[in-house]
């Protein structure tokens, strides 16, 4: 039974996973820096720019949920299962991700947010070398 509204379940399911998103960016972001690529700005400003857009809702989404009383608690956590607490003034929700449909939410806001990122210059490359 569902005891969140659909807004309030979709603020906090968003909240969650741009979080998880963030933590993914980090890491990338340190893996960049210590990798051996040839050319790492270009990697690093996009991951950075990314971070800064996702910290930037994050910060309008946790302004939502302080208003409506919404907190997301992890309980559990296995190999295939992630389950969250939903709190919302008082009514509780318990939800279970299936790992790989978490990663899959991940994957597709890391798409979207580098989808937002303003290109600087457009540049056609021709195929003469």
């Amino acid at each position: 039974m569902r005891y969140l509204a659909e807004k309030e379940l979709n603020l906090a399911s968003r909240f969650l996973f741009l979080s998880m998103a963030i933590v993914v960016l980090k890491q990338d972001l340190l893996l960049i820096q210590k990798g051996n690529f040839k050319i790492k700005q270009p990697y690093l400003n996009l991951i950075e720019q990314m971070i800064t857009l996702a910290l930037t809702e994050r910060r309008q989404l946790r302004k939502q949920m302080e208003d409506l009383q919404l907190k997301v608690i992890l309980l559990n956590k296995n190999d295939s299962v992630s389950s969250y607490l939903f709190i919302c003034r008082g009514r509780e929700e318990q939800r279970n991700y299936f790992n790989p449909a978490i990663r899959n939410k991940v994957e597709a806001l890391l798409q979207e947010l580098m989808c937002k990122i303003p290109q600087p210059y457009s540049t056609h490359v021709s195929a003469s070398f």
